[in-house]
């Protein structure tokens, strides 16, 4: 498997997220079969071993806020309530959102293929 980039979703509003810098070219997750790298522009990044990827599977529960949000290790980085995945890690990683590491357990995303990345992530 070589590496696979999912651009994060932007819809509505959100899609002024580039007015500080946050765009789909600088947002996204990316897969090879070492590591799972999740960056929305400045605001969040992370980079975890592909082997913590435990379950990954579409996210239906509501989404009420946008952008980077989070609280003891299970964030959600979106820019649209649509296409969510839900990716879980075991052990968690560290990301960083502003600069400043959080513990990440649980990933919550919208990507603009969320089949594409449940099959690139899909335990072995």
């Amino acid at each position: 498997m070589t590496s696979s980039r999912f651009p994060i979703l932007f819809t509505g509003g959100m899609q002024a997220m580039g007015a500080i810098g946050i765009r789909p070219h600088n947002s996204y997750v990316e897969v090879d079969p070492e590591r799972v790298q999740v960056r929305m522009g400045w605001s969040f990044r992370a980079t975890l071993p592909r082997s913590s990827v435990r379950s990954v599977e579409p996210d239906h529960d509501r989404v009420a806020a946008w952008g980077v949000h989070g609280w003891r290790g299970r964030w959600l980085v979106n820019g649209s309530s649509e296409n969510v995945v839900r990716v879980s890690f075991d052990p968690p990683g560290r990301g960083f959102v502003l600069g400043f590491p959080v513990r990440l357990a649980q990933l919550r995303v919208s990507v603009v293929d969320p089949g594409g990345l449940i099959e690139a992530l899909a335990p072995r």
